[in-house]
């Protein structure tokens, strides 16, 4: 054999060899990528779960809190009434004890 066909020969095999292992190598990055995706799906998914839960929470605290407005509102509307007519009540005593 020729001592070029030679090197040709040596440095074929050499660049196969080194190919090859890089293909398992990039295969085991594309595994390992696809376990890290996995997870991190598994992880948006309880957020999610957990978001929700906290938008539920905040949607009942804003019925409470809209429901105790309305309390107070009602509550400060009757003591508003309750006020018309205590002096609407002084207005008649009043008008009884300038004609008596």
């Amino acid at each position: 054999m020729d001592p070029i066909q030679i090197v040709i020969v040596f440095v074929s095999v050499t660049l196969t060899t080194i190919i090859a292992i890089l293909s398992i190598q990039v295969w085991n990055i594309l595994k390992e990528f696809r376990i890290t995706i996995q997870k991190m799906n598994g992880i948006l998914d309880e957020s999610t779960g957990s978001v929700q839960k906290v938008n539920k929470m905040l949607d009942d605290a804003g019925k409470v809190s809209g429901t105790v407005s309305d309390g107070v509102v009602q509550a400060s509307g009757f003591i508003s009434g309750i006020k018309t007519g205590l002096s609407a009540l002084q207005a008649i005593v009043g008008k009884r004890k300038e004609t008596v």
